[in-house]
């Protein structure tokens, strides 16, 4: 494509895309917004190699390999910080600028924006369902390569996931680690109790014993003698690991083992397969776990591998020129675009969101409506005195970075935060209540025009 507008004369035109995804992950009620810095690494560092141009030399004629070779990213980039909570259609990203560097850009930008916010909702859930207890990723085995592994931690601590059992993500990101052994630690020696007192006897201060290798009660109590035996060093039993069996049952047995012999401060953790779902039904079932361990399913979103989030054109113009709104039709209305400059502003009243308007910045300046892009008669007003962000912020201007981005735990407390502003019906696992989203009415109705204009019939 980018070859195609310099062929055709186009490279010097101007053009907006947005990127956005259609429906809620998890058929959740919201999703968190994660990759940004994923995508600021990739724009500060992007220009064609050597490496690069001699590769493509073999695709395109020469000229274009030497135009490429002098190529640098100037458009501006206006994106939600990472850690918003965000919502169908809404822009997450949106570049403007010169048509090809728009263009070239997108892949690596639906990259970075659908992986980590996938991975960020998923662990948001996980964390709303372990209700204040610490999620731990144990993923890194799982994860879908080194890559996703790491990309992957981010995601989950900035969706509020308190630490990480893959090493090089805590030495790359500052996220803090957390672990225990593993079954084979167990198993390389000749009796289990043997295992756990070398396990406490080369990290007093850190002896988390995975129980269940033979017999899980068994264990329990084999963990107790090694607690009886840290204390009289000085020191004591951190904690027990369940990773098999009945977890609800299993902890419960066990927290009355660990009470009676005076172990009230040792904690309980648990994983194996665990989400959010599972999560909840154990705190249902009266489980006495206090550490969860989240892998297989937080690190890989188990039940949905991809956001499906698009990057849509909405506007073009000649350098200099007016904006010239673009809308993409489809047979299914979900898939129909938005034109326009967008931007999001939320609106909130006493400490609550109230809902969220998608407007054109190109056009006069909002009304307080929003319309329901999929129904007309779906309406709603905010009041004057409401206050009102706009949710995108600057990024890039002219290419050139002005956007400092905030600490890992500052993004990650975005999350906490901004999730206690919304109604407790959003953050249900099953049939959440839907949050009003909707289209500045003036937005609308040029849409609406432009929708018949393209098919024949008189706005």
């Amino acid at each position: 494509m980018a070859y195609g507008y310099w062929e055709s004369g186009k490279e010097s035109d101007e053009a907006a895309f947005h990127l956005l995804f259609r429906e809620n992950p998890f058929d959740g009620g919201f999703a968190i917004a994660a990759g940004l810095q994923s995508v600021i690494e990739y724009l500060d560092a992007l220009r064609f190699t050597e490496d690069d141009l001699r590769f493509l030399s073999g695709l395109f004629p020469s000229p274009f390999i030497e135009h490429l070779r002098d190529f640098r990213f100037t458009c501006d980039v206006d994106a939600v910080p990472e850690g918003t909570v965000v919502f169908p259609h809404e822009p997450l990203v949106r570049v403007t600028g010169p048509i090809t560097q728009a263009q070239i850009v997108e892949s690596a930008l639906l990259n970075a924006i659908n992986f980590q916010t996938l991975i960020a909702t998923k662990a948001s859930r996980v964390v709303l369902a372990a209700k204040g207890e610490p999620v731990i990723d144990f993923g890194l085995r799982r994860a879908q390569g080194v890559d996703g592994a790491l990309s992957a931690a981010r995601a989950a601590y900035i969706g509020g996931v308190t630490s990480t059992s893959n090493v090089l993500a805590g030495a790359r990101f500052g996220i803090p680690l957390k672990g225990t052994h593993a079954h084979s630690w167990v198993m390389s020696f000749p009796s289990e109790l043997e295992a756990f007192d070398a396990y406490a006897q080369a990290m007093p201060d850190n002896a988390l014993l995975l129980v269940d290798t033979y017999n899980t009660l068994d264990g329990v109590r084999n963990a107790i003698e090694i607690g009886r035996r840290l204390r009289a060093k000085g020191h004591d039993l951190l904690g027990i690991r369940l990773d098999s069996g009945d977890l609800a049952y299993l902890s419960i047995e066990a927290r009355k083992l660990l009470d009676a012999a005076g172990f009230h401060k040792t904690v309980i953790a648990a994983s194996n397969e665990l989400d959010e779902y599972l999560i909840t039904s154990l705190k249902d079932q009266g489980a006495m776990i206090n550490v969860w361990g989240v892998g297989t399913r937080l690190i890989t979103a188990f039940d949905q591998p991809a956001l499906g989030g698009v990057y849509k054109l909405s506007a073009i113009r000649k350098p200099g020129g007016a904006w010239e709104h673009k809308v993409k039709l489809s047979e299914q209305s979900i898939k129909i675009s938005n034109p326009g400059i967008l931007n999001v502003r939320r609106f909130e009243e006493n400490g609550r969101v109230l809902g969220d308007m998608i407007w054109d910045e190109s056009g006069a300046p909002p009304t307080n409506v929003i319309v329901d892009p999929f129904d007309l008669t779906r309406r709603k007003s905010f009041a004057e005195n409401a206050t009102a962000t706009d949710l995108l912020v600057p990024v890039y201007r002219r290419g050139v970075r002005v956007y400092e981005s905030p600490s890992l735990p500052a993004i990650a407390a975005r999350v906490t935060d901004q999730l206690k502003k919304f109604h407790s019906g959003l953050k249900r696992f099953m049939n959440p209540h839907r949050f009003p989203v909707g289209l500045e009415q003036q937005l609308f109705d040029l849409k609406t025009r432009l929708l018949l204009e393209a098919r024949g019939h008189k706005a």
